[in-house]
Parts: structure tokens; sequence; C-alpha cells
């Protein structure tokens, strides 16, 4: 069991490639960190900084107090899973999670004692005597997790773990790895380019884009107020709609107004930092859920109604996405309750805003003003 923190973390390749910027997380014990963000934003290095298979350019990281920065990998008391799976396979699933701790010469009683342990944990007792060959994508899976939980590790370390398994299979075994983190009971850092098992998995999320984090909060935290539209869009699917909109005040009143709809806002948003801009330019989001076409809250509801024509509905059974155009110009998506929605392709739709679920971000900054 271990606490980590990153203090100022820096990775620097030659040529001046920075691919980790002022990296600063403190991780307490027992929790289960997720990294996130797209392709190159520096989560998998840092990862990889932890695990002592990337040097550190700046900074320190500590696993309770001791310091890392220098200590081999094989020392730092931490177990990693790849998302390769990287099983050995000439070996069985017996000899694959036996391996690291026959070559720490561990008696052979205790050996046995631990497979048997963590295969009973993962439900694969039945595989021990097979090879790798023999196994399926999520059986591969789970003797790579099985490998790390027989050394007891005060930190698990996983970097993109289900991104080899089909879309049926990474869903099963994403609750798999979060009962196995209650179970262990054990601090888990967890990489991933999916918000879906980020949102699903995590106590508390980094969301980073070009090796800085952009947030560090808890899901719901995360997708009730993103600090910068790069977090509201990246986290939550379909993503937020963005509306390059404009504030306009009048007296007490605030409206927000694009493609000649003004929306009234609630009470709430009378506040300094909105009544300071008016006139101002801003990007307003709104999430696909916050937009219905229910017909009695669209009428109980006109100062955040407008009309819309219908481009395409997706029926997905619990929910229907509709993809609309506002006045020939603003595409939209909304998330709609199938069981009232009578929108049709083709089709001119009411619709209304729910305004105590939006957001207000900065044109310039894009940071969050309001949400």
């Amino acid at each position: 069991m271990a606490s980590l923190s990153f203090q100022h973390v820096y990775k620097k390749y030659d040529g001046g490639v920075v691919a980790v910027s002022d990296f600063n997380l403190e991780v307490a014990d027992k929790e289960f960190i997720i990294l996130v963000g797209p392709s190159g934003c520096g989560k998998s290095t840092t990862l990889r900084m932890l695990a002592g298979l990337e040097d550190i350019s700046e900074g320190e990281i500590y696993i309770e107090d001791r310091l890392i920065n220098d200590v081999l990998p094989k020392d730092r008391d931490i177990a990693m899973v790849f998302q390769n799976y990287a099983l050995y396979p000439h070996m069985t699933v017996r000899e694959n999670m036996a391996f690291s701790l026959k070559l720490k010469k561990m008696p052979k009683d205790e050996i046995a004692r631990r497979v048997d342990e963590a295969a009973k944990i993962l439900e694969i007792e039945h595989l021990l005597d097979r090879k790798p060959k023999a196994l399926s994508g999520g059986q591969r899976q789970r003797v790579a997790l099985g490998r790390a939980i027989v050394r007891d590790p005060k930190v698990f370390l996983m970097d993109e773990p289900l991104s080899n398994l089909d879309a049926k299979l990474r869903v099963q075994m994403r609750v798999e790895i979060t009962k196995l983190h209650h179970k262990l009971k054990t601090t888990f850092i967890y990489v991933t380019h999916d918000q879906t098992e980020a949102m699903t998995m995590g106590t508390r999320i980094v969301v980073m884009k070009d090796g800085f984090i952009q947030q560090v909060d808890s899901p719901t935290e995360l997708y009730d107020n993103p600090k910068n539209t790069f977090v509201a869009g990246f986290i939550g699917m379909p993503p937020m709609n963005f509306i390059n909109a404009t504030l306009n005040v009048e007296g007490s009143d605030v409206y927000i107004s694009f493609e000649n709809i003004n929306i009234k806002l609630p009470e709430r948003y009378a506040v300094d930092e909105i009544m300071a801009r008016d006139g101002q330019e801003v990007i307003f989001g709104v999430r696909p859920e916050a937009i219905t076409d229910e017909a009695t809250f669209v009428s109980d509801h006109p100062e955040a109604s407008f009309a819309a024509d219908v481009d395409v509905v997706e029926m997905l059974g619990a929910e229907t996405y509709l993809y609309v155009t506002v006045n020939a110009a603003l595409p939209l998506t909304c998330r709609v309750d199938p069981t009232t929605s009578q929108s049709a392709v083709g089709e001119q739709v009411d619709l209304a805003i729910d305004t105590s679920r939006i957001h207000i971000f900065d044109k310039d900054t894009e940071a969050a003003i309001v949400s």
C-alpha cells in the first residue's frame, strides 16, 4: 500500500521536445487514479517515469516518503500491466505468473500459494496449465493481471490494458479491474485514451493535453464543472456542443444570443463575472442531454426554446440522438428520450435548453467563466 507524489516533473527529449511539463500530483493510498487524454498528451510517458522505464528530466517522484528518481525499476515495489500483455509464449500460465517470484528466489511453497490465490481472485484456476496461445484476449489479460498481483506490489501501473480487446470484453474487463481494486485495496495508476474507461473506473481522473495537466477531479466534478473547453469536450459522449455566442445584459437579466436566438439565463448567472461581459463574445457550452424535444418542457420554457431542422436520428434503444441544424448554420447534437420523442428526419422540431445545466467559457482563453 502506498501514496505517491509527483513534484514539478518534466520529461524532455533531445531536440527540445517536452513530453511532460510541470506535472504535480498527490495520490493517496488505495486511490484509483486514471491518466486520460488524446495520443501524445504525455500520459504513458508519465507512467513510464513512475515505473523507471523513462528517466525523469526534472522534478521528483516519491513512493510514500522514498525518492525514487534513481531507483532501479525492480526495486520500486511496483507492478506494471502492459497493453500487449507481454506474456512468455513458451511458458504455461502458472509459469508466467510465477516467473518474477522465481527470480527473487522465493520459496516454492510461497510461490505456489501466491499463484493459486491470484488465480482464484481472477477466476483462472482452470487455465494454469495452458500456454498463452491457447487463451483468448480476455484470458491473456487476466494472466497479465495475475502476474502483477502475485508480486504484492505497493502500486499497480496499467498502460491501456484493455485497448486490444473487443468492445464487449472491454466492458466486462472494466468491471473486473474495478472489482480487483476493491479486493486488493492498493494504489492503482491507470492510463487510457478512452474517456468511458476513465469515467467508470477512477476515483479521480487526471486529464492531460500536450504534456500539461488540464484538470484533476472526480468523474462527477469533471463532467459537471469542467475548467476549460478541452476538458468539457473530451469528457462526455457525445461531446458537449460548443456555440459561439454573445452575452447581453438587460437590467438584472442576462441573455445569451446565437443565430438570432436569445436564451434567457437563470438568475444565478447574474454575477459580476457575467455582468461585466455585456456585449462580449463567449463560448456557450451545452451537453446533448441538456437539449430536449419533450413537448411539455419546451412549452414550459419559452425563454429557452428554438426551432431546428432534423438531419439524422440515431435510435440506440435506451436513448436517441438527434443531429439538428439551427437556421441552416449551426449543427447541434441532442440526446432525447426515445419514449417521448416524435422527431423525424427532414422535419422541423421545437427544442429547449435546460439552462440549469449550461457552461460559459472565455472566448480567448477557453477557460470556464461559470458552469
